[in-house]
């Protein structure tokens, strides 16, 4: 495997072709490998197929590049298919499909176990199996080995297991898949060898740590020290704008110190993938070992109250001008989860759709990357973004902005809207300020 690995002759496979899979997919074709990327959506292996992109800040250029290299290459260096017994061919095959939770907020692991079911049923010797799906310690080396030695193949012996958690942020200008350090696990010292190898192939660092656990707890670690001091903010937020504070401000200054002070900034709540879910799957294990983790618990009660503490603002901002909530017009501006994505998993923004409708109001939204509504697992808005006209803003009774994408120009907003409700501080410079309400 490490002679594979080394000549570029070993066969990637990686499930999933989301946020986290595709942009692996594209630096393992990259490097030189044939890879194939599996999925159960025909539309995302229709277009992959075509060389288009259905993710804003992944070039469709990428792709046809990867695609042209395949024409060039036996065995071609990048596919994407349905079919998944295609696995048996694959000499590495990685893990990277959803762990979200369930109505419960405990953690829903049908996909990971699903796929590593499908994995088992395609299994053989020497094969490398790494899991790169955010989790809870014990996933890789105990649920996800038993599920695959039901074989008969044993890990560590017949094939390679590994956990490595994947650290990507969409549309970072500074970091990609490739310059960001990996963190990588393997459940015996041969297992992470090899999967160190594979790895060193695409990223600038490979950081191997003890085993699959450590692995594991590293990824829910960096998005709990997120999550908590997002919290602590919002929280000041909330006690700050009660006593007549800029919340905004107070950060900025204190972020003026050169030690000691890492500047975390209020919202609307928390979107995306990780932070909103992760930290709730170490609470469940820690169940198991009856020790309780009060800072990650209290910390995702204040962030998912965030929503509700907008809408109230709203609520007041629109009282003070004699209007009711019930009936009022909302503009919602951005529905992706942070600026300059097309990403809507877990957005605060849907929660607000949500509330604000509940309690009667008109709510309509803008995104420049988000153009209409889709299924999601939650979710089922038939909704279309309108278009951000000077006659459209007029038009509402409140502007709420919860994404800050850059496309939008506060001037020609708060010249045009007759209320904002700012929580992300995007109109902190513009020249008119009375109608503008931060949140």
């Amino acid at each position: 495997m490490l002679e594979k690995i080394g000549n570029r002759t070993a066969t990637v496979g990686v499930i999933g072709l989301g946020y986290v899979g595709l942009p692996l997919v594209l630096e393992f074709a990259k490097a030189g490998f044939p890879v194939t990327g599996f999925d159960l959506d025909p539309a995302k292996i229709r277009a992959l197929s075509e060389g288009t992109s259905y993710i804003k800040h992944i070039a469709s250029k990428r792709i046809r590049e990867a695609l042209d290299a395949s024409k060039k290459r036996r065995g071609g260096a990048f596919r994407a298919t349905l079919d998944f017994s295609l696995l048996s061919r694959m000499d590495a095959v990685v893990i990277c499909v959803p762990t979200p939770l369930n109505k419960n907020r405990e953690p829903d692991m049908t996909y990971v176990f699903d796929t590593t079911r499908t994995i088992a049923s395609h299994l053989r010797k020497g094969q490398l199996i790494i899991l790169e799906s955010t989790t809870y310690p014990g996933t890789t080396d105990e649920d996800m080995r038993a599920i695959l030695e039901k074989t008969g193949l044993k890990a560590g012996r017949d094939f390679h297991l590994a956990f490595s958690p994947e650290r990507e942020d969409p549309n970072n200008p500074n970091f990609s898949t490739s310059t960001i350090p990996k963190v990588v696990g393997g459940y015996t010292k041969n297992c992470l060898r090899v999967a160190k190898a594979l790895y060193d192939t695409i990223v600038v660092k490979t950081v191997p740590v003890s085993s699959t656990r450590a692995a594991e707890a590293t990824k829910l670690l960096e998005n709990i020290y997120r999550s908590v001091n997002i919290a602590l903010v919002n929280e000041m937020k909330v006690l700050f704008d009660r006593m007549g504070i800029d919340i905004w401000e107070v950060v900025n200054a204190a972020s003026t110190k050169p030690f000691g002070f890492t500047p975390f900034y209020p919202g609307p709540g928390l979107g995306g993938h990780c932070i909103p879910i992760d930290p709730f799957y170490l609470t469940w294990k820690a169940r198991q070992y009856e020790t309780p983790t009060r800072f990650i618990e209290l910390a995702g009660e204040v962030n998912t109250s965030m929503p509700g503490y907008v809408v109230s603002r709203v609520m007041d901002a629109l009282n003070e001008r004699g209007k009711s909530l019930k009936g009022a017009r909302i503009l919602i501006l951005g529905l992706a989860y942070k600026k300059d994505i097309d990403d809507t998993r877990e957005s605060p923004s849907l929660k607000l759709v949500e509330l604000l409708s509940d309690k009667g109001a008109e709510v309509e939204y803008n995104d420049p990357y988000v153009p209409k509504t889709y299924k999601m697992r939650k979710y089922n808005y038939k909704m279309k973004s309108v278009p951000l006209t000077a006659a459209n803003l007029k038009r509402f009774d409140c502007v709420l902005l919860s994404t800050n994408h850059s496309a939008y120009d506060p001037e020609f907003i708060a010249a045009h809207a007759t209320l904002i409700v700012d929580t992300r501080n995007m109109f902190g410079g513009v020249r008119k300020k009375g109608h503008i309400v931060k949140a």
